[in-house]
């Protein structure tokens, strides 16, 4: 049966702070997610337990460390897991349990364990690397070629971090006076929002992708202890995904984040990211310049050998001529003697043919028809082949061996 008694609201959590104090007086070593926290000097933190089937947390609770304890906490997690304390990670605390009557319930945290959330974070990364590797697409920047004159430059920056002015002064007053042109395109590199900001970014070149050689992201100038943004799944599938070579310079040395792992070449600060590009035309130049030198000296060489050559074709011009004025002239004298001789051949030829047509034509003539007791008779100087040639009056002419007789034709 219920006390008869009323308490006050401070009497009863004055009991509740007692009996929590008397019962709980130990130190406790709970995991759970951040959902909330406040850097204010102290800070406040909001504790989680999200149910894995379903939207409702398990549990809640509030916890404070105090800035006597927060400061060294703080620098002890960033310095070893490279991230900084933000919602969404998993932690493992130290924490006393309190009770205060005018604010509550909390739990006082005396200690972190950084080794807690750097597994948690290094198994979401296998996880994300796996999830890459097996779409095929982690290595796919490495498979690019980087142009031989890379000097169009697209650079995912924030505009005012240390960083990008390190990144122009670099590129821009490059010792062999090489030139590059580059653009800045803004983005958030540090928080919640670097990975839909660097997509936003990509995405930006990418409409404009014909305008550039390179793609730089590089960060520096801010905190380089949260990289948690970097390693994310959508923006490593953008990046590894993306048609041009993307260099990263985000200025951390412990580890590689999965943006690094993906993109096409990982440097470690902006400036080595200028030095790389000024590197790489620097020795295209040098190619270049050997090259040239290389044809110079094989084309001085060709036109010493010309030179020589020509001369000592001078030096046999007159030579060479006289041989060839002498093979003419024999040439000459043969082709004279043989046109002669043919010549002769051909008149003899001529006149042979000359004498058998001669005696053709003497065995045809009528002298030798008319010796034999025959006559012609002629008409108008025609011989006569038929009476009916004739007419009255005409005049006929017979000729014999020896002489001819004229007569007149009666009908």
């Amino acid at each position: 049966m219920a006390s008869e008694r009323t308490f006050t609201l401070l009497e009863l959590n004055h009991m509740v702070r007692e009996t929590i104090e008397r019962q709980m007086d130990g130190k406790y070593w709970v995991e759970a997610e951040l959902s909330d926290l406040h850097d204010r000097n102290h800070c406040y933190m909001e504790l989680v337990e999200n149910d894995p089937f379903g939207p409702t947390p398990l549990a809640k609770a509030r916890a404070v460390c105090w800035a006597n304890r927060w400061t060294a906490l703080r620098n002890k997690f960033e310095r070893q897991t490279q991230q900084q304390l933000r919602p969404g990670i998993k932690v493992r605390i130290m924490v006393t349990p309190t009770f205060h009557e005018a604010y509550g319930f909390a739990y006082q945290v005396s200690d972190i364990d950084p080794d807690y959330t750097l597994g948690d974070i290094v198994r979401k990364r296998m996880e994300i690397i796996r999830q890459l590797k097996e779409s095929g697409i982690f290595d796919l920047q490495r498979e690019l070629v980087l142009p031989r004159f890379a000097q169009r430059i697209a650079v995912i920056s924030s505009a005012q971090a240390a960083g990008y002015g390190d990144f122009c002064h670099q590129i821009d007053d490059n010792s062999y006076g090489l030139s590059f042109s580059h653009e800045l395109f803004a983005a958030i590199m540090q928080g919640e929002q670097v990975e839909q900001s660097v997509i936003a970014a990509l995405d930006r070149i990418n409409a404009r992708i014909d305008e550039f050689d390179v793609v730089v992201i590089i960060r520096g100038g801010g905190a380089t202890t949260d990289m948690s943004g970097f390693d994310t799944l959508a923006l490593a599938e953008n990046v590894a995904n993306f048609p041009l070579p993307i260099i990263t310079g985000i200025g951390h040395d412990r580890d590689e984040c999965i943006l690094d792992m993906v993109s096409y070449m990982r440097v470690k600060t902006p400036t080595a990211a200028a030095a790389f590009l000024i590197d790489h035309l620097s020795e295209v130049y040098t190619a270049l310049v050997s090259a040239r030198e290389r044809i110079s000296r094989i084309a001085e060489r060709h036109l010493a050998y010309e030179k020589m050559r020509l001369k000592q074709l001078a030096d046999r011009i007159p030579t060479l001529f006289a041989l060839t004025r002498e093979r003419q002239t024999k040439r000459i004298d043969a082709l004279a003697h043989r046109l002669d001789s043919a010549a002769t051949q051909r008149l003899e030829r001529e006149r042979h043919r000359l004498q058998l047509v001669a005696q053709r034509a003497q065995a045809q003539d009528p002298i030798h028809i008319l010796r034999r007791g025959y006559s012609i008779t002629l008409h108008n100087g025609h011989a006569l082949r038929s009476g009916d040639e004739l007419a009255d009056g005409d005049i006929i002419e017979t000729r014999l061996e020896q002489g001819t007789l004229k007569s007149e034709i009666r009908k």
